[in-house]
């Protein structure tokens, strides 16, 4: 795989808009001037995730990740470093040159990438054998011809056709280097009897992609009816393809999602082609599996409101029900839309015009009054089954997380079903202390939820430590490396003393003063960083903190971007209001020279503490006495630092 040069890297950081590129993965959300939204990380009630435009990071608070827009992608998609530019080269059309990989270096690939790349190669072969063959052309273009696909939208599914022979692919991916064994533990190719054949033979196919548009599965249909042989074929579960993490067409969908803040979910493939191809770009599938609490906390990520498609037979409905719950637990907006008998997304789609299957789509329905709508008619004339029923629809409202909307869609309820609100609040009441009580009885302790960023009053601080010190020179350096403070310099001129202002730059008086003291970092991550400014210093090269957040060595990244982000800033309201707060950069020369001397301290209290421990352990009386003198110089100097430290606060 050819290097990228350092020129192209510097173009990619340079181009590439960190809150348009995670905004694909989240739904942020303006923030003063950043922007925030839930971790795709963890699993939370309230957004702790930033992302700063001016300081090209991002942070997320909950699970503690931060750095840039390469980090973001390595750490959510799992990409190395070279796929994370490569990927922001290709979105933002910027060339990188690179040969072709032999089979010496496919072999040297781990296993993660090795099972992306053979998938990679396997739809480029299906996508060829459907536009280039004549057993394609006849059969599987043929197919989506009839569901009225054109070229364009073939190429932008990737769909494809695997040819009618036992082993097309698995020799051809064989022949081109790449191992058996990723395309058995892909699916791509099975192993039975020392015989090996291919899954997908003689279907037209649906590649299945990740968030990122990485090819992770397929679907395979089947276009002849034989018996024993099922309609659809997927891939199996692998270490790149779980079906509970995945929705099919969501790495199109989600940027039109954010954009209308809904959406659309079907159950299959061709749903949400035949849809994309009518102009409703905010829908994905479940691509036939029961829809699961990943799946909904995938969409939840772009929005928080979506309507759900079902056909419109028994199944349907039922599935509809599990769905409401799951979604509704997720604190998510949930509608309904049911099709007619016999009909399904993809044939109303393709029978109707569009601005019919908008009328259609606008009649959606809130989850409580088709639930109550659909039960009611089953418990017609029967008081106990419509006892049931009020329990049934009470339960699922106790799913939603929200107290305003739970009492919201009580009322709502009350008047449905005609019963007393109070009746509907107490059942409410008993189910919810029902699921507490469960919920403490099945974990050993119960332990509230608490703020990420809080801390319990129980942690204990070591105060011997000069982690905060250390923090705080690293953080001047990088924010503020460039920045300019006045120095005052003592110039005598006939027998006289004036005092002159001179300019230096932060950096240049914090990392002289440092070495000339010999100051050394505990943390070996902070030393790294301040190694870096003073070699760049020697050489007379300026360094700025996009030269850390775009770092080769992760711990860098992540710690730099620990450093540069915080989840609060003002409010615009405050000068609305006429309530200004004195910024760091109009007090900077303070804030650098007290900072540089607290470290010098805590360094010296060091030196002091371990003093104390050797004229403990002292040996002769010699020893003891040298000791005491040295003990005595090192309290006189941080006697004097203490002093200057006071004076240069209350200054």
């Amino acid at each position: 795989m050819a290097l990228i040069s350092k020129e192209t890297i510097d173009k990619i950081m340079d181009t590439a808009r960190i809150e348009e590129v995670i905004g694909e993965f989240v739904n942020l959300k303006k923030s003063g001037q950043n922007f925030k939204g839930f971790s795709p990380f963890t699993e939370e009630r309230n957004p702790s995730f930033f992302v700063s435009p001016a300081k090209n990071i991002f942070k997320c608070f909950s699970s503690n990740k931060g750095g840039s827009v390469v980090t973001f992608l390595m750490e959510h998609e799992h990409y190395t470093y070279p796929e994370a530019l490569r990927f922001l080269a290709k979105k933002y059309g910027i060339e990188i040159e690179e040969h072709e990989q032999t089979p010496e270096e496919i072999e040297k690939m781990n296993e993660r990438e090795a099972l992306f790349h053979v998938n990679t190669f396997a739809q480029k072969f299906f996508s060829e054998q459907l536009l280039e063959t004549d057993e394609g052309k006849s059969v599987g273009l043929s197919y989506f011809k009839d569901l009225e696909y054109n070229k364009e939208i073939i190429d932008k599914f990737g769909l494809g056709y695997s040819p009618n022979k036992w082993d097309a692919l698995t020799a051809h991916c064989l022949s081109n280097g790449y191992k058996l064994e990723y395309l058995v533990k892909t699916g791509l190719s099975i192993e039975k009897e020392d015989k090996t054949y291919d899954r997908f033979r003689a279907r037209v196919i649906f590649p299945i992609h990740n968030l990122s548009g990485r090819v992770v599965g397929f679907g395979g249909r089947i276009l002849t009816k034989e018996e024993n042989k099922p309609k659809y074929v997927n891939s199996p579960e692998s270490e790149i393809y779980n079906k509970s993490n995945v929705l099919y067409g969501l790495h199109l969908a989600k940027s039109e999602i954010i954009r209308q803040d809904k959406c659309y979910l079907v159950e299959g493939y061709t749903d949400v082609i035949s849809m994309v191809k009518a102009g409703f770009e905010n829908v994905v599938a479940s691509s036939g599996t029961a829809l699961t609490p990943d799946q909904i906390r995938l969409i939840k990520r772009f929005t928080k409101n979506i309507t759900i498609l079902y056909d419109g037979d028994e199944a349907g409905i039922k599935a509809s029900f599990r769905g409401i719950d799951l979604i509704l637990e997720q604190g998510m907006n949930v509608k309904i839309i049911m099709f007619p008998p016999d009909e399904d997304p993809d044939s109303y789609v393709r029978n109707h015009r569009t601005a019919e299957t908008k009328d259609f789509l606008a009649q959606e329905k809130d989850f409580i009054r088709f639930k109550t709508g659909i039960l009611l008619e089953e418990t017609a004339g029967d008081p106990v089954k419509r006892a049931g029923l009020i329990r049934e629809i009470v339960e699922t409202i106790a799913l939603i997380p929200d107290t305003i909307y739970r009492s919201v869609y009580i009322k709502e309820c009350s008047t449905l079903l005609d019963t007393s609100e109070q009746i509907l609040v107490n059942e409410l009441n008993k189910i919810i202390r029902k699921k507490n009580w469960k919920t403490k009885q099945d974990k050993d302790e119960y332990i509230p939820d608490i703020p990420p960023d809080t801390v319990p009053q129980s942690q204990e601080v070591d105060l011997a430590s000069s982690e905060f010190q250390e923090r705080e020179v690293i953080r001047l350096l990088l924010v503020y490396g460039e920045k300019e403070i006045l120095l005052d310099k003592k110039i005598e001129e006939e027998g006289k003393i004036r005092i002159e202002k001179i300019p230096i730059s932060v950096t240049k008086y914090l990392v002289p003063s440092v070495k000339a003291d010999d100051l050394k970092f505990n943390n070996p991550v902070y030393q790294m960083i301040f190694d870096e400014y003073h070699r760049a210093l020697l050489e007379g090269r300026n360094l700025d903190e996009k030269d850390f957040i775009d770092h080769e060595m992760e711990q860098i990244r992540v710690n730099v971007a620990n450093l540069l982000s915080s989840r609060y800033e003002l409010s615009e309201n405050w000068k609305k209001r006429k309530i200004f707060v004195s910024s760091e950069e109009s007090m900077l020369k303070v804030l650098v020279e007290s900072s540089l001397l607290s470290f010098k301290i805590k360094m010296l209290e060091s030196q002091i503490t371990v003093l104390q421990q050797q004229i403990q352990e002292q040996g002769t009386e010699d020893d003891l006495d040298l000791l005491l003198i040295e003990m005595k110089g090192l309290k006189n100097i941080s006697r004097k630092f203490n002093a200057d430290l006071s004076r240069i606060i209350t200054h």
